[in-house]
């Protein structure tokens, strides 16, 4: 599958670090997950985006598989919901998505991504549905609000951030749905975070 590139999403914003300052969320009926927020938030037009660094956990994870625009990848969320309840599977963590291609080289039709929900652990599943593990890397993240379809705005500041370090990108880029949508009225209120898998560029 092929990776999207630093330099591509370089040029769709310039972005910077800003120091760490820990936050706490306010807690909230629709949060599935959001746990402890140890970035300053990124907010639209992500101007600036603070990045670091940590080791991901291995993720059980159920998913549905879409080819298209990044845009309807989202939208299989509350179908995968509907479809895991309806085989007695239980959540494990709020939903995210996976992308896996460049949008700038990839045409629009072959673009690949997965709707998923974690899992306690791997268990058998029916069609549609399929079953695999994220493995436990290292990642580079950070935190961002606003309307759910335009997260991807904010990846140019956590690849800037990759290149100072020295890294490349090594696997997909990860959004987790921190708050649910339908739950919350207020684009601003809703949050998710964003995770690319790095490995040393040296």
């Amino acid at each position: 599958m092929k990776l999207i590139p630093i330099t591509l999403l370089l040029v769709l914003s310039a972005c910077t670090v800003r120091s760490q300052t820990p936050i706490d969320l306010e807690p909230t009926t629709a949060r599935w997950s959001a746990g402890y927020i140890d970035l300053q938030v990124s907010h639209p037009p992500f101007e600036q985006v603070e990045a670091n660094w940590k080791v991901r956990m291995q993720v059980p994870y159920v998913y549905l598989e879409h080819r298209g625009t990044y845009r309807d990848t989202g939208s299989l969320i509350p179908v995968l919901q509907r479809e895991l309840s309806a085989q007695g599977l239980v959540p494990d963590g709020p939903p995210f998505c996976l992308f896996y291609n460049d949008p700038g080289v990839t045409p629009t039709e072959a673009l690949l991504s997965r709707a998923c929900i974690p899992i306690q652990s791997q268990v058998p599943v029916l069609a549609p549905l399929a079953f695999e593990l994220l493995p436990s890397t290292t990642v580079a993240y950070a935190f961002a609000s606003g309307a759910y379809p335009d997260v991807p705005q904010a990846w140019p500041g956590i690849f800037a951030y990759v290149e100072r370090q020295h890294w490349v990108p090594g696997g997909p880029v990860r959004e987790i749905y921190l708050v649910a949508p339908e739950a919350e009225s207020n684009l601003g209120q809703l949050m998710s975070e964003i995770e690319i898998p790095v490995r040393s560029a040296r």
